[in-house]
């Protein structure tokens, strides 16, 4: 098995060579021990404690990858209850639904259709990574020498589409003015569950756009890459849609375009939750992470609410809102977490905060984010650097007239600027990100940090 398939949030690689059955089986034989383990350690009078959810999505080789971890499983004595093809946000229902030791999505999320992999979450759905058990489970998965083992537990079929429905449209609230939103699916699990969910709501039009899910992609479900969104937008003038969303693969993260098929970059959606979680809750903490804009921490502060500003990552972002018990938190990649949604993300719970704040007024989106497009941003620049830590340094002691911090990577911050150069995880990439008061300012600090770090790559 290729130890490189294991990142620092999930397992990923190309289905046939970096991963394929066998190394399913053993994933799996691993996984089940390592979530079992965390039960004996602190069992919290868990319903299923022994048993551990198997979701996934609707890539062509997600079904026999299914079953070999299954098998795997189930030969390391844990019983597993198949929820079939699923969202992610599903998995993270159904392991506390069910109040299972864990749970683990086949999916490879927004990655092209070669590939495959597995997110792995422990009890409550919290979220297991490099550092909170996913190397436990690599050292144990690559020593094994055999796929061989008598099935000693059990399998269950659950279907859960009906109490997800239901958990997902409790915060959805009846007094909206009617809208028509265009949603592109990418043809991923959206494509399954939004007519599911928001089909025949009353004062609600979609439209819908690569709905089929049959595992081939239109365009890669990545909506973060701006061609990604060139077909929504499209829709969205020719119906003259309220707004529209595109979602990933496996439909935990989603982008917003305006009614002018204008994107809103996902931390201005953070800003623009603000004051409507705010409102529901006043004083609470609002998580974000540090790629954002100071917008977000602006509103947060004008809201009566208390930032906290976090590293990048689900993992992090997770345990900080759990921690600090936040009301919700947004990333620049599109993932929105909330406080009841068991501190986890959700695309649709996140269409449904969307439709609140729309339906709520008469205001079109661009007026309701206009107001928050106070500062400039380069958007997220990748550098290809050898010595990444040295570098780092570098950019401290170059700037060291700002106030700096290294919550990830460096950041500094001075009055009419800031940046954040943080190290990739599996990459000799340091990526960065530049705000400033004006274009002009932008412009001339990333030309300033450009002569440090080199000309950008493309990624």
């Amino acid at each position: 098995m290729d130890s490189k398939i294991f990142k620092a949030y999930d397992i990923r690689g190309l289905y046939g060579e970096q991963l394929d059955e066998q190394a399913a089986w053993k994933i799996g034989h691993a996984t089940a021990q390592f979530l079992r383990s965390m039960v004996r350690g602190y069992n919290r009078g868990l319903a299923n404690a022994q048993s551990i959810c198997v979701g996934r999505d609707m890539r062509t080789h997600s079904p026999v990858l299914a079953k070999s971890l299954i098998e795997g499983m189930n030969a390391a004595g844990a019983n597993v209850i198949d929820i079939g093809m699923i969202d992610t946000p599903q998995m993270y229902f159904a392991i506390n639904h069910l109040g299972v030791c864990g749970g683990v999505q086949v999916t490879a999320s927004h990655n092209p259709a070669p590939y495959n992999g597995f997110k792995i979450s422990g009890q409550m759905a919290r979220p297991v990574g490099a550092d909170t058990g996913l190397n436990d489970i690599r050292h144990i998965a690559t020593a094994l020498l055999h796929t061989l083992g008598r099935p000693n537990g059990s399998i269950e079929h659950c279907e859960l589409t009906g109490e997800y429905k239901q958990h997902v449209l409790k915060f959805l609230e009846s007094k909206r003015r009617p809208l028509t939103m265009v949603v592109d699916a990418s043809n991923g699990m959206a494509g399954k569950m939004v007519p599911v969910i928001f089909g025949g709501l009353p004062n609600l039009e979609v439209i819908g756009l690569n709905m089929e899910y049959t595992g081939a992609f239109k365009h890669d479900p990545n909506p973060l890459i701006e061609q990604n969104l060139k077909e929504l937008k499209q829709a969205v003038r020719k119906h003259k849609a309220d707004f529209g969303v595109c979602f990933d693969g496996d439909a935990d993260r989603l982008i917003m375009v305006d009614e002018n098929s204008r994107t809103i970059a996902c931390d201005i959606m953070t800003a623009l939750m603000v004051p409507y979680f705010l409102k529901k809750n006043p004083g609470s903490t609002v998580v974000y992470d540090l790629r954002s804009s100071h917008v977000v921490q602006e509103e947060i502060l004008k809201n009566g609410g208390i930032p906290r500003r976090e590293r990048v990552g689900h993992a992090f972002m997770k345990k900080t809102l759990r921690d600090s018990h936040a009301c919700f938190g947004g990333e620049l990649s599109g993932h929105f977490y909330y406080r009841d949604n068991f501190y986890a993300d959700s695309g649709m719970i996140t269409l449904v905060h969307l439709l609140n704040i729309l339906g709520a007024g008469s205001a079109p989106a661009s007026e309701l984010v206009a107001p928050l497009k106070r500062f400039f941003a380069s958007g997220e620049v990748n550098f290809a650097v050898d010595d990444k830590s040295g570098m780092i340094k570098e950019l401290a002691r170059k700037f060291s007239q700002g106030q700096i911090d290294d919550l990830d990577g460096v950041t500094v911050q001075f009055k009419d600027w800031w940046f954040n150069v943080r190290p990739s995880n599996t990459e000799p990439l340091l990526r960065l990100n530049i705000e400033a008061k004006t274009p002009e300012l932008l412009e001339e600090k990333i030309a300033q940090i450009k002569s440090l770090l080199g000309e950008p790559v493309s990624h």
